[in-house]
């Protein structure tokens, strides 16, 4: 008999799928099923949407999200029949528009559930005291046609319990829970598709009132105003003298937010806590990391909208609590006395990877949980996306990307990806067609194109950009917008949107790094061709011939590896590519690798006259008898078509600001 202290004691990892009660396909079968669907789409479908089920969830908690994505999964394998709208719901409903289905609106989501109750055999249980229970819920919920629920969602629905996770895993044993998913449910899953998800999500709690407590008022974007300072939060004592103290940016359009150093926590004269950010110390007080980063001095920092919450809890009686903070660069510090989070299921996107039979995990990039992500990675062929993101914020994405890319593995950045199983069913004309070029005079100027970036995050294109994008002030600027290729399978009227709706002074241009956010450099050298035939199939079907792209970071981790001719070469053989705008961000990098110009871009920080100040500060050396060209790169989180416009405004002689088509012509030239 297996109890719960056995569970315990091996993590998972010794039991058998037999264990859980669940009968699975066989693993020869899914296998082949994969190869069948090998293909002329990277990225599924599960037909056109032709009558839709559609309810707002954005008010619902998390566990009634995680129910009704998996339950849309599950049904939407057969057809599109659920829609869902999240958040205040206008961009879901924008896109809806575009489905062509006829739309039935519920006012009651989980009505749903009732009604679709017939199309799936049951529940599976999470944990919810093992968070990546969830993942495992979400996985086998895709093999057994199933929904993701807690038992009282089980209960409530009148819903059958095909497998119940509760007390199967060691929350603090994660490596366990996936090495137990990787060899138990693994073999059975398609392996046309990998996805990574967190498991939950934190939740803003309304009402919270924060005072603040210190704030630079200056753009700091250096350690210039680096001290130790003291943060009186004896304010917030009181009750049960929980204290939650935020750090974030003051500034959010630039980049440079609070960063922290040490902290010491005194209450009435005494030490109550001493840490260093990174360490195991700070682990009991970090509250809310997930939205900041650990930067190379020992420090955690969070720009623009990011943050991060410490939790401090005063000993009863205490009059006077203090934090000595090593604190620099753009700070806003704020506290309150108030719970300001609440952690949840995080349930996006999970209709698509449900539907899909993938599997879900959510591995660190790095130590043991990155062994095994490695070990995940070799079970797929070359060219499987690995559609989601990773732990860790910017860490987490650089070594994600760069682990994923050693084994040959594209990433969609996808985990707030919205109704995709409806979304990749809609039939659009795609144009292949590649926009007609201005015509321009080579001169001694300074030639500037402008690039919106984030395209190859497919959520950005659904949301973000859709908002951007529909801002009236766009088009009085020749700008690049970086869109993913591959919305050509998983968002076709979204793409086509884009280009049907474009200005003559918009170009769309392929987002990182082609079919799928990777480092071709660091891609093994054998299975390098298959991505770049992969991406010239995408670019040809979009009509698109530029390419914003990354390499890996390198050796010292401040900057990344130039493209070298081996790589260039794969691209110019199997490719239409006409030029790459290379991540640089200091814009000192000008090379033309196999024949293809490669601009690195130049990234100054701020808007307007600070974002002019750089371009003339970095033009300061020129040879006026020469052209000179920028690849300026704008901030697609911060800033508009306005934001855009008023910079233009601003950059009189020398500069000349110019589509990406007209700018790589022009480039092109000056190596005749």
């Amino acid at each position: 008999m297996v109890t719960r202290r056995t569970v315990l004691r091996t993590g998972g990892a010794a039991l058998a799928a037999g264990a859980f009660g669940i009968s699975l396909p066989n693993p020869a079968a899914a296998a082949a099923a994969s190869q069948r669907a090998a293909p002329a789409r990277l990225l599924p479908s599960f037909g056109r949407p032709t009558r839709l089920d559609v309810a707002h969830v954005g008010a619902l908690n998390g566990y009634d999200q995680l129910l009704l994505t998996t339950l849309q999964g599950t049904v939407n394998r057969g057809g599109p029949r659920l829609y869902f709208t999240f958040d205040d719901g206008a961009t879901d409903r924008r896109w809806l528009s575009s489905t062509g289905a006829s739309v039935t609106q519920h006012d009651n989501a989980l009505d749903l559930v009732g009604r679709y109750r017939d199309r799936v055999r049951g529940a599976i249980l999470v944990d919810p005291d093992v968070p990546d229970s969830v993942n495992v819920a979400t996985t086998l919920a895709g093999l057994k046609n199933g929904v993701a629920a807690t038992a009282e969602q089980a209960r409530d629905h009148g819903l059958k319990t095909l497998v119940d996770l509760r007390g199967r895993f060691d929350p603090d044993d994660v490596l366990a829970t996936y090495r137990w998913q990787l060899d138990k449910l693994f073999p059975h899953c398609d392996h046309a598709l990998l996805s990574g998800l967190p498991p939950t999500r934190t939740v803003s709690v309304s009402g919270v009132k924060w005072r603040e407590v210190a704030r630079e008022t200056e753009r700091i974007r250096d350690t210039s105003n680096r001290k130790v300072r003291t943060l009186d939060l004896s304010p917030e004592l009181g009750g049960d003298n929980d204290v939650y103290l935020r750090f974030q940016d003051s500034f959010g359009d630039d980049g440079w937010g609070a960063s922290v150093g040490t902290v010491k926590v005194t209450a009435d004269g005494k030490e109550l806590a001493s840490f260093t950010p990174g360490t195991d110390a700070e682990k009991p007080y970090l509250f809310d990391g997930l939205n900041s980063s650990l930067g190379d001095k020992a420090n955690r920092f969070a720009d623009g909208g990011g943050y991060f919450v410490y939790h401090f809890k005063a000993p009863a009686g205490t009059g006077k609590l203090t934090v000595d903070a090593d604190l620099w660069n753009q700070y806003l510090v704020t506290a309150t006395a108030t719970a300001p989070t609440r952690v949840e299921p995080f349930p996006y996107f999970r209709d698509y990877v449900v539907a899909s039979r993938a599997m879900v995990l959510w591995l660190p990039p790095s130590g043991d949980t990155g062994k095994l992500l490695d070990e995940v990675l070799t079970k797929v062929e070359p060219t499987t996306p690995y559609a989601g993101w990773f732990p860790n914020d910017v860490a987490g994405e650089w070594g994600g990307v760069d682990r994923a890319s050693q084994h040959g593995v594209p990433v969609v950045a996808a985990d707030f990806y919205m109704n995709g199983t409806v979304h990749a069913g809609v039939p659009a004309k795609i144009s292949g067609r590649v926009p007609a070029r201005p015509k321009a005079e080579l001169r001694n100027r300074v030639y500037v194109t402008f690039t919106v970036g984030e395209g190859d995050n497919i959520q950005y294109c659904q949301r973000r950009m859709r908002d951007i994008w529909d801002d009236p002030e766009r088009g009085d600027v020749p700008v690049n917008w970086t869109v993913s290729p591959l919305l050509a399978d998983i968002g076709p009227a979204q793409l086509a949107y884009y280009q049907r709706t474009a200005t003559d002074n918009d170009l769309l241009i392929c987002g990182p790094s082609g079919a799928g956010y990777t480092y071709p450099g660091s891609w093994p050298k054998a299975a390098l061709d298959a991505y770049t035939e992969l991406t010239g199939r995408y670019l040809r079907r979009t009509g698109m011939d530029l390419v914003y792209a990354y390499n890996p970071r390198n050796a010292d981790n401040d900057g990344w590896v130039p493209f070298d001719d081996s790589v260039m070469a794969s691209f110019k053989k199997n490719t239409p590519l006409r030029g790459v705008i290379q991540s640089w961000e200091t814009g000192d990098l000008q090379s033309r690798p196999a024949g293809i110009p490669v601009i690195g871009n130049f990234y100054p920080q701020g808007k307007g006259a600070d974002f002019r100040d750089a371009l003339l500060k970095h033009i300061e050396d020129r040879d006026p008898d020469e052209p000179m060209f920028i690849a300026a790169a704008i901030n697609a989180w911060s800033w508009t078509p306005g934001d855009i416009a008023e910079v233009a405004k601003l950059l009189d002689d020398p500069f000349e600001i110019v589509r990406g088509d007209v700018f790589f012509e022009l480039l092109d030239r000056t190596y005749e």
